[in-house]
Parts: C-alpha cells; sequence; structure tokens
C-alpha cells in the first residue's frame, strides 16, 4: 500500500517487492527510457496511465504479481518494458486457502465517550437517519407509473412549508408479477421493499399496488411485518378506482404525513449509528492504489468508532475471497463467505459473466485485466478489521463492524441491496468516472486520479487521486474521507444530490425467471 510520505512523481509504480509488474503513472509512449530495477529499459509499446509493464523478463506460464498477489500468468514469454494487459496474461482458477481467522487483529476502539459524532436525525424508536425524505414504493411494475405521479406532484414549491423534508421519492421497480413465487428472488424483491420501508431516512412511507399481482402489497405487509398506521400507508388501485382516483389519494396519503415527517431536529449522535455501504464502479488502474484503500483507511476509522462497513458485489472479491476468509471471526462466517461464491459459480456457470473473468470494456481500458485484478482492488475498500457477519442480498445488517452482504456487481442493484440492509450512506469509488446517486441514503463519489477528478469535478465529491500525486498518505486521505463522511451525514449535499441523481437507481436484484 501506499502508506509513506514517499513522493510517487516517477512515471512507475512498485506496489510490492514482489512483483514483476509496475504501475505506470503517467501515459508513456513506445521507446521511452525508464530505470526499473536499476537498469536502464525502453518501453516495448505505449502503455496508457494505470496500465501494467513488465518490470523483468517473465517466462511463459509463469505468475504475474501486483501486490504480491497473483492476478494471472503469462500468456507468452514477457520481456522487461513489455505492456502487461489482456493481450498477454491467462487467468488461471487455482485453489486458495481460506486460512480462517487467521488474520484476525484485535480492534483499537475508540471509548464511546470519545467517539466522533454527527448531526444526525434521531427516529422516535432510536433508529437514526441522514437524510429524511418521504418514499412511495411500488409494489409491482403496475403501480411505477402511479407512484412517480404522486411524487412529481411535490415540487420544491409545494415542499415549501416543509424545510426539513428532503423530498418525496418514487421507489419504482419492474418486477413484482410474471415470476414464480414462492421463490428465491420472490422473497429478494420482498426482503427489498421491506427494507426500504424501514429504512430510517424515510419519515413516512407509502406502498401502492394493482391489485392482482403475485406480490399482493396485503400479503408483503404481513410477511414482513410491516403494520400500517400514521407512517405507513398502502394503496391498491383496482380498490381504490384506478389510475387517477389512485394518484389523488396518493397525494392525499403524503400531504398527510408531511407535518410529522417535518417535525424532526438534527442533533449530535455518534458516528456508531453509520452505516456505510462501499462500491467501485467504472475502476481503473489506479483505483486498488488509491481510492480504495483510501476508503478502507476510512472504513478501519469508522470501525474503531464503533460504526459498520458494508461490502458487497460478490462477483469482485472472486480470486481474493481468502484475504476476507483470514480475517473472519469465526469458521462459520468464513464458510458463509465461500458458500456465497459457490452460489455464485452455480448461478453463473456457462455464462459470459463477469465472475467468469471477463470485466467491463471500461475497466479494461482503465488498465485491469480481469476479475483478479480487479477484485484485488475492490476488497481494499473494507479495510484490515475482522470480518464480522456475513449476510444475504438487503438482510437487515444487525452486526457492527466490518461486515459482508452478498450482492452482484452491477451498481444499482448493489447499492439498493445496501441500502435495505441499512446502509444510510454510500462510498462510491470511481476511477473512469461513474456519474451515480441513490436515495433515501446519499452517495460520496471517490475518484482515483486527479486528471479524471478535474474533468468530472462538478460529479465527484473528493480526490484520491492526491495519493498518486504525492500530497497525501493513504492514512491522511482515509482521514479525510471520514472527515466527508462525517459532514454528509450531518446533512451536506453531496455532489450527486445536487445535481438531482437518485430517482431511478432503486433496482432490486432480479435473479429469477420471469413467466
Amino acid at each position: 500500500m501506499l502508506q509513506s510520505n514517499k513522493s510517487y512523481n516517477g512515471p512507475l509504480i512498485r506496489l510490492n517487492p514482489n512483483d514483476n509488474v509496475l504501475i505506470a503513472r503517467e501515459p508513456l509512449t513506445i521507446g521511452h527510457q525508464v530505470t526499473i530495477e536499476g537498469a536502464a529499459i525502453r518501453l516495448r509499446a505505449q502503455v496508457a496511465a494505470g496500465h501494467k509493464v513488465a518490470a523483468r523478463r517473465i517466462a511463459s506460464g509463469e505468475p504475474i504479481r501486483k501486490y504480491d498477489t497473483v492476478i494471472g500468468v503469462a500468456a507468452r514469454d514477457i520481456e522487461p518494458g513489455d505492456h502487461v494487459h489482456t493481450h498477454n496474461i491467462t487467468l488461471v482458477d487455482f485453489d486458495r486457502d481460506p486460512g480462517f481467522g487467521l488474520d484476525v487483529r484485535p480492534v483499537d476502539y475508540v471509548a464511546p465517550e470519545q467517539r466522533a459524532t454527527f448531526n444526525g436525525i434521531v427516529r422516535p424508536d432510536g433508529r437514526v437517519a441522514t437524510r429524511n425524505f418521504v418514499g412511495i414504493i411500488a409494489s409491482v411494475n403496475c403501480s411505477a407509473t402511479v407512484i412517480r405521479h404522486i411524487a412529481d406532484y411535490f415540487t420544491s414549491e409545494r415542499l415549501r412549508d416543509y424545510p426539513n423534508v428532503d423530498g418525496v421519492v418514487a421507489f419504482a421497480q419492474t418486477s413484482g408479477c410474471g415470476m414464480s413465487s414462492p421463490s428465491e428472488h420472490f422473497d429478494v424483491l420482498r426482503r427489498t421493499i421491506a427494507g426500504y420501508a424501514r429504512h430510517p431516512n424515510l419519515g413516512g412511507v407509502l406502498i401502492v399496488g394493482l391489485g392482482c399481482e403475485r406480490n399482493q402489497v396485503g400479503d408483503l405487509l404481513d410477511s414482513q411485518g410491516l403494520k400500517t398506521g400514521k407512517a405507513v400507508h398502502a394503496l391498491v388501485m383496482q380498490d381504490t378506482g384506478g389510475t387517477r382516483a389512485t394518484i389523488e389519494a396518493g397525494i392525499q396519503a403524503v400531504q398527510a404525513m408531511l407535518p410529522a415527517a417535518n417535525d424532526i431536529v438534527r442533533t449530535s449522535v455518534p458516528v456508531s449509528h453509520l452505516k456505510i455501504g462501499l462500491e467501485c464502479g467504472g475502476s481503473d488502474g489506479f483505483s486498488g492504489i488509491t481510492a480504495n484503500p483510501a476508503l478502507g483507511a476510512a472504513m478501519d476509522l469508522l470501525v474503531r468508532h464503533g460504526g459498520t462497513a458494508i461490502l458487497s458485489e460478490t462477483p469482485e472479491i472472486h480470486g481474493v475471497e481468502y484475504m476476507l476468509t483470514r480475517r473472519a471471526v469465526s469458521p462459520e462466517v468464513g464458510q458463509k463467505l465461500l458458500d456465497r461464491l459457490a452460489w455464485w459459480e452455480r448461478y453463473t456457470r456457462g455464462q459470459n459473466g463477469q465472475f467468469n473473468g471477463v470485466v467491463g470494456p471500461g475497466n479494461q481500458q482503465g488498465g485491469l485485466a480481469n476479475i483478479f485484478e480487479k477484485s484485488l482492488g475492490s476488497a481494499m475498500k473494507g479495510g484490515t478489521t475482522p470480518l464480522q457477519a456475513v449476510y444475504e442480498y438487503a438482510q437487515p445488517i444487525d452486526r457492527a463492524g466490518f461486515v459482508f452482504m452478498d450482492s452482484p456487481g452491477y451498481d444499482p442493484v448493489a447499492v439498493t441491496g445496501q441500502i435495505a440492509s441499512g446502509a444510510n450512506l454510500i462510498c462510491f469509488t470511481t476511477g473512469r468516472g461513474s456519474m451515480f446517486g441513490s436515495k433515501p441514503a446519499p452517495t460520496l463519489k471517490l475518484a482515483s486520479n486527479t486528471p479524471m477528478f478535474t474533468r468530472l469535478e462538478e460529479d465527484m465529491d473528493i480526490n484520491c487521486g492526491l495519493v498518486i500525486d504525492g500530497e497525501r498518505t493513504i492514512e491522511e486521505m482515509g482521514q479525510d474521507i471520514f472527515d466527508l463522511i462525517v459532514r454528509a451525514a450531518s446533512g451536506e449535499r453531496t455532489k450527486s444530490e445536487l445535481l438531482g441523481l437518485g430517482d431511478n437507481e432503486f433496482v432490486p436484484w432480479h435473479m429469477g425467471i420471469v413467466s
């Protein structure tokens, strides 16, 4: 890790003494002379920033090491100064010793009376919110248009008398019927909807269904232990009188909830109430050098202060899962993670999916050759503290500390699950520049490199490229991220909030057949 005050002004970065590849700090042209292991070498190819250069001769079949971790083997002989990427790396799976608990280290917890605080919203039942929305949830795709019309009615002008309400947001989705039930897919959808309905960032909830769908509103409420009342309302279009009547009834229901939703005061609470969802997208070769380990350092701080860090995207720990199982607090926790990976192997068998090795075009352009290399960086977001628990998608998270929630790598689906599990803020690292936002939990975007941050500053919340620039260590960057989290949790608007993102990112996981 880049954790010292050393300057990284040279053209190549060595991440570990045992690595046989180096990382181009800046674009390098063919013929450019560099010094590698004391020898003057001319680059044998043009190399983009974030991509890998051979530090020495690598024989065909020899493991390629980055951060002293095998990310593949050489597909042919590679000479010093060669560009090392998809054209000459072969992904070879291999057995990895899970080493349950071998790397568990005690956490130096901060005393409760000395823990950092933020200005949060304390609900009557003790839950703590970072935002204050009224949410309208569709139980089925058939009610999606209706809930959007209800939400659209509540313009900023109509909400002027409710300054403490952050907005009225519609959570539309494309399932709820035409699906097998009972099924795992059906259970996941209901669990996700219930997670949003219970979310502390919603001061009021309206659930709207059609009436003939498989995901019946009454059964949904009963199965998830949800009860209607002052803060939870439900409507069924076929019973209410159709589209227009349901929109009118929905508007009235939200208007009835707004006064109570507005009656909140932010107060100082410890950051132990924070649950941070960790996400990465549009990653590049710098993500695992700057943004991801810096976010990991911030999460180590959060855990020391009693908070919760939620790592997800199961396909994106494939190949480095042992880094997490070695930190598991028990063999049972470690095995549960391996069980989820085994499920993914079955789920993706025969498909050209990321779990099976292929990363997206943006990842490849940014310097990542395969899923093992991407996973190596992705896992760093979780820091170094013990793995306390493993959860299935959208399951309520009831353990503090570093935890894992199973999800796809697709950003909106993963974040939807994290929010349903209880995340009240999201930290999203990106190297290529993902334009992402989320509601009701806001998203902070962490840029991995300065050129991208400068180009997309309107969308990026913090520049972790300062690590590569030699202006920040990983620890200092982690503290900066932690401080930004505290400010955002206290109500400071994120870049995605200022741009109005988050209305279309509620995407529950579709994992079953459609009939």
